[in-house]
Protein backbone atom coordinates (compact mmCIF):
# COMPACT_ATOMS: atom_id res chain seq x y z
CA UNK A 1 0.00 0.00 0.00
CA UNK A 2 1.13 3.66 -0.94
CA UNK A 3 0.75 6.53 0.24
CA UNK A 4 1.16 10.11 -0.61
CA UNK A 5 0.27 13.72 0.35
CA UNK A 6 0.40 14.21 4.10
CA UNK A 7 0.02 10.84 5.77
CA UNK A 8 2.92 8.78 3.64
CA UNK A 9 4.91 7.12 6.61
CA UNK A 10 8.21 8.82 7.35
CA UNK A 11 11.40 7.77 6.28
CA UNK A 12 13.38 5.27 8.85
CA UNK A 13 16.91 6.80 7.60
CA UNK A 14 15.60 10.32 8.83
CA UNK A 15 14.86 9.48 12.27
CA UNK A 16 11.27 9.63 12.63
CA UNK A 17 8.90 12.74 11.46
CA UNK A 18 10.04 14.05 8.19
CA UNK A 19 8.44 17.42 8.06
CA UNK A 20 10.69 18.86 11.06
CA UNK A 21 10.44 22.84 11.84
CA UNK A 22 13.27 24.69 12.04
CA UNK A 23 14.46 25.19 15.80
CA UNK A 24 14.93 29.30 14.80
CA UNK A 25 13.56 31.43 12.38
CA UNK A 26 15.63 32.42 9.01
CA UNK A 27 16.32 35.47 8.08
CA UNK A 28 13.98 35.25 5.33
CA UNK A 29 10.43 34.01 7.82
CA UNK A 30 11.89 36.97 9.54
CA UNK A 31 11.53 39.42 7.55
CA UNK A 32 8.11 37.82 6.46
CA UNK A 33 6.97 38.41 9.61
CA UNK A 34 8.13 42.01 10.09
CA UNK A 35 6.38 42.64 6.69
CA UNK A 36 3.16 40.74 8.31
CA UNK A 37 3.13 43.30 11.23
CA UNK A 38 3.68 46.18 8.85
CA UNK A 39 0.58 45.41 6.55
CA UNK A 40 -1.39 44.73 9.69
CA UNK A 41 -0.10 48.14 10.66
CA UNK A 42 -1.43 50.05 7.64
CA UNK A 43 -4.70 48.96 7.97
CA UNK A 44 -5.35 49.83 11.58
CA UNK A 45 -3.91 52.96 10.69
CA UNK A 46 -6.07 53.21 7.51
CA UNK A 47 -9.29 52.01 9.77
CA UNK A 48 -9.11 54.62 12.48
CA UNK A 49 -7.94 57.55 10.07
CA UNK A 50 -11.68 56.54 8.25
CA UNK A 51 -13.33 58.13 11.31
CA UNK A 52 -15.37 54.51 12.53
CA UNK A 53 -14.49 53.85 16.39
CA UNK A 54 -14.90 50.45 17.60
CA UNK A 55 -14.30 48.35 20.58
CA UNK A 56 -12.12 45.99 18.43
CA UNK A 57 -9.91 48.82 16.80
CA UNK A 58 -9.56 50.68 20.37
CA UNK A 59 -7.90 47.72 20.84
CA UNK A 60 -5.90 46.95 17.74
CA UNK A 61 -4.41 51.15 18.21
CA UNK A 62 -3.23 50.22 21.75
CA UNK A 63 -0.96 47.40 20.43
CA UNK A 64 2.41 48.22 20.10
CA UNK A 65 3.44 48.68 16.05
CA UNK A 66 5.99 47.17 14.54
CA UNK A 67 8.64 49.55 14.56
CA UNK A 68 7.69 50.28 18.35
CA UNK A 69 8.74 46.51 19.56
CA UNK A 70 11.95 45.35 20.39
CA UNK A 71 12.78 41.82 18.47
CA UNK A 72 12.70 39.59 21.36
CA UNK A 73 8.64 40.35 21.20
CA UNK A 74 8.68 39.95 17.05
CA UNK A 75 9.62 36.93 17.11
CA UNK A 76 9.20 34.99 20.56
CA UNK A 77 6.40 34.70 22.85
CA UNK A 78 5.48 33.79 26.41
CA UNK A 79 4.83 30.35 26.89
CA UNK A 80 4.91 29.26 31.00
CA UNK A 81 6.19 25.61 29.64
CA UNK A 82 9.32 26.62 28.49
CA UNK A 83 12.82 27.35 29.84
CA UNK A 84 13.26 31.16 30.14
CA UNK A 85 9.68 31.48 29.57
CA UNK A 86 9.62 32.56 26.11
CA UNK A 87 9.33 30.17 22.93
CA UNK A 88 9.39 30.83 19.24
CA UNK A 89 6.81 32.24 17.25
CA UNK A 90 6.83 29.75 14.74
CA UNK A 91 6.21 26.57 17.01
CA UNK A 92 2.79 28.26 18.02
CA UNK A 93 -0.08 26.64 15.69
CA UNK A 94 -1.45 29.15 13.30
CA UNK A 95 1.31 31.93 14.15
CA UNK A 96 0.80 33.61 11.00
CA UNK A 97 -3.10 34.78 11.61
CA UNK A 98 -2.81 35.27 15.80
CA UNK A 99 -1.83 38.72 16.94
CA UNK A 100 1.26 37.91 19.41
CA UNK A 101 2.06 41.42 20.12
CA UNK A 102 1.62 41.71 23.67
CA UNK A 103 3.24 39.39 27.13
CA UNK A 104 2.69 38.98 30.48
CA UNK A 105 4.57 42.75 32.23
CA UNK A 106 8.27 40.99 33.60
CA UNK A 107 8.41 38.50 30.52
Amino acid sequence: MFAFGAFRPSSILSGGLLWKTPWRLSPTRKANQRKRLKQVDSVISAVAESGITTKSLERALALPMEGEMKARDKYTTFSKHHKGYRKSQHKVPKWTRLTLRENPKGF
